[in-house]
């Protein structure tokens, strides 16, 4: 029997279908975000209009019409809600008006965030993995520890922050290890339900074709529910990414930390630098898209590289 071509399984799609499937997906995106962004100047007129005649108009001491009036709620110096031109401004300028070693840049802090982030990521990611491998393996674990894992997430992460802080302070440990450990806590614990999830998905049939092979309880585990867990770990990252960064910036703000986005947002506070909250709010979003980002590269590698389709 002739073999058939897998290019003539395969339906050819021509590159005009794809490029208008990207592009509905993307103009609804772009519509919501200029619809938003419409949205927020008329709420900075609405909230700024009093700072705008204290801040802007009356030291001028001159007449002003409206159209002074409404300009001048998009650039009040210390207004209520900052227009997004005024927060694109102050961005820039944290980023690329002060050196990187500088307090004041925001590459800086960004970085000093990143950091702990990424290690209560790591962390909180292991140890969801060990909980989850232990819960699959035996029912005691599962009995014993899934109810302590769902009641540890109900404990206001604000207020473990110090405890957690003073715990560590008193062995010694301090610097981005407490944050990390912060960020860690609400890493783990979607890692470890989708991994539960996940490292249970193989069918009975499958589990018993291996057992016929003599496949060993951890050849199993490495050859059949780790790769049926991937699917289901994947997103649970990405849900833990962004919540390590949420712990690490808690902690920064309720420990008093020197640096870091969270140290920016609570210094700028302080001193009523409503921009400066705006230009630190942003770039944890902006750092938050790009963890989230990279994960979801990193799922399409490993799918990809198995097999899969990425979700």
């Amino acid at each position: 029997m002739a073999s058939i071509p897998v290019t003539q399984l395969v339906p050819h799609v021509p590159a005009a279908h794809i490029a208008s499937a990207r592009q509905g997906r993307t103009l609804p995106v772009l519509v919501v975000g200029a619809v938003l962004v419409l949205l927020w100047y008329a709420l900075a007129v609405l909230l700024n209009g009093h700072s705008a005649e204290q801040q802007v108009l009356a030291p001028l001491n001159k007449p002003w019409n409206w159209s002074d009036w409404l300009l001048a709620t998009w650039s009040a110096p210390r207004p209520v809600l900052p227009a997004p031109h005024q927060i694109a401004i102050t961005l820039w300028q944290g980023l690329f008006d002060w050196p990187f070693d500088s307090p004041r840049s925001l590459l800086l802090q960004t970085w000093i965030t990143a950091q702990a982030t990424l290690l209560g990521f790591v962390l909180g990611g292991l140890f969801g993995w060990v909980l989850a491998a232990l819960m699959v393996h035996a029912r005691t674990p599962e009995r014993a520890l899934m109810p302590w894992v769902v009641a540890s997430q109900t404990v206001p992460v604000l207020a473990l922050a110090p405890i957690v802080l003073i715990i560590l302070g008193s062995l010694g440990l301090s610097g981005l290890l407490p944050k990390a450990v912060i960020a860690m806590y609400l890493c783990f614990f979607p890692v470890t339900v989708a991994m539960v999830q996940g490292l249970r998905a193989p069918q009975r049939i499958e589990s018993e074709l291996l057992h016929t092979y003599a496949a060993s309880r951890w050849q199993t585990f490495w050859l059949l529910r780790m790769p049926s867990a991937l699917p289901y770990v994947f997103p649970a990252l990405k849900v833990a990414v962004a919540a390590g960064l949420v712990g690490a910036m808690v902690a920064e703000v309720s420990t008093g930390a020197q640096g870091g986005l969270g140290a920016r947002l609570l210094t700028a506070s302080y001193y009523g630098n409503i921009l400066q909250m705006w230009a630190a709010l942003v770039m944890a979003a902006l750092l938050g898209l790009g963890l989230t980002a990279a994960v979801a590269l990193l799922e399409r590698l490993v799918l990809r590289k198995r097999g899969g389709r990425p979700q």
